[in-house]
């Protein structure tokens, strides 16, 4: 890898985002579709119970991992991936997992509630690698990430002089050449049985990536066996939601319990969400123009609350539900509606807009900039309709008002 190139972390809070949506799977079925594909993993089974984890255990030889499941990474850091040298251990860990909040860099501070757990037999490894597949929005093809240091040590090893990496960006046409692989181990100083298996599993982690539309597949560790081998010890699947059509079976794998309730229920109207850390709540047609909305507001030192797109065919209703959102976000301090008419009308969004504070009652400030179609009959339906807006020229001047708007009414909360 060059160094500055960057690891893969796109489960860390708001990199996810490219800003396209990706439906995240658990380890367990991230396992099963790699072995689906000859991809080497322990032995597991998804457990429900404390007797269950006990019996499983027992199967597996009595020393096993326990596994909290989660889509976020970082987990044993935070206490939810234990050993267990025996049956009973295994149970107790069981026990001490299911049901907890685990809180990791990934999960930010809320932390995630644990309710599914996997145990899997306990593997002796000598080293641990990283192997990763992505897509590269600059160069538009598939890139291959590994590095030397796998686990918890990845996060350093970008920082770390010594650390060996290997990048290479896949020809869609050939797929991943065995010898550019090849090159990649000898970096890595992967040799042996070793260096066949990371060629072989790079190439079927491939083939799983292409074939099944995938944002991100994540193997960390890729860990070498006592025996030489390597075997996947973990790994993160995500795939794109908008090529999920293609792939009824992948839809049984959704956790909605694990995904951002806002987000779904923007989808349910089709509209474009994604949750962010600011105070800001943000409305916008189109993503580029949201995009840029959001680099208006950072630029000024607002903090926004959200991407969200309506797109440019919404309905009234859908408009009303996306404002909607915003209003019901109690971390929302000010409202930013930025809004380009042109199959959209301004008209449509300023009466959806006023439906939903007129149900809520809300007092939040509000920025509207409108402009295009029917621009001046969608700002006189606010003027009229709602008390707390006002009114900007640009974007400039919009983001400006929304961070100043958000700063005063928090100001006024605190006193």
């Amino acid at each position: 890898m060059e160094k500055g190139f960057g690891l893969f972390y796109l489960d860390a809070p708001n990199r996810n985002i490219g800003y396209s949506a990706c439906m995240k799977i658990h380890e367990y079925q991230a396992k099963e579709l790699l072995r689906l594909y000859e991809v080497p993993t322990p032995i597991g089974s998804l457990v429900a119970s404390t007797s269950e984890a006990r019996r499983v255990a027992e199967e597996l030889g009595g020393r096993v991992v326990v596994k909290a499941q989660v889509h976020a990474g970082g987990r044993g850091l935070g206490g939810g991936v234990k050993l267990a040298s025996s049956p009973d251990e295994a149970a107790q860990l069981y026990e001490r997992i299911h049901g907890m909040t685990l809180v990791t860099k990934q999960t930010g501070p809320a932390g995630k509630i644990v309710r599914r757990v996997y145990i899997e037999a306990a593997t002796d490894f000598l080293r641990e690698f990283y192997l990763a597949l992505a897509i590269d929005r600059k160069s538009g093809r598939v890139v291959l990430l590994a590095s030397s240091q796998g686990g918890s040590a990845v996060e350093d090893a970008a920082r770390d002089d010594n650390a060996a990496f290997g990048r290479l960006e896949i020809d869609g046409a050939i797929g991943p050449a065995a010898f550019a692989l090849r090159g990649i181990a000898d970096k890595l100083e992967i040799g042996g049985k070793a260096a066949s298996d990371f060629i072989d599993i790079a190439r079927k982690s491939y083939r799983l990536f292409i074939e099944n539309d995938c944002e991100l597949l994540e193997i960390n560790p890729l860990a070498q066996t006592s025996e030489g081998r390597l075997v996947a010890l973990d790994c993160k699947m995500s795939f794109d939601d908008s090529a999920l059509f293609r792939h009824p079976k992948l839809l049984g794998y959704r956790d909605v319990e694990e995904e951002v309730p806002e987000e779904l229920e923007a989808a349910k109207h089709g509209l474009s969400y994604v949750k962010l850390d600011g105070n800001i709540g943000c409305l916008v047609n189109g993503a580029g123009l949201a995009l840029a909305t959001l680099d208006a507001l950072a630029t000024r030192g607002g903090l926004p609350a959200n991407f969200l797109d309506i797109g440019g065919s919404a309905s009234g209703e859908a408009i009303e539900r996306a404002f909607s959102l915003i209003i019901e976000d109690g971390r929302c301090k000010a409202a930013l509606v930025n809004v380009f008419g042109g199959i959209m009308s301004c008209e449509t969004v300023a009466s959806g807009i006023v439906h939903a504070v007129s149900k809520s009652g809300t007092k939040l400030p509000i920025v509207a900039r409108l402009s295009g179609n029917s621009a001046e009959l969608g700002r006189r339906i606010l003027a009229e309709r709602v008390a707390n807006v006002r009114f900007a020229d640009d974007l400039e001047q919009a983001a400006s008002m929304a961070t100043a708007a958000a700063v005063g009414s928090a100001a006024h909360i605190e006193r």
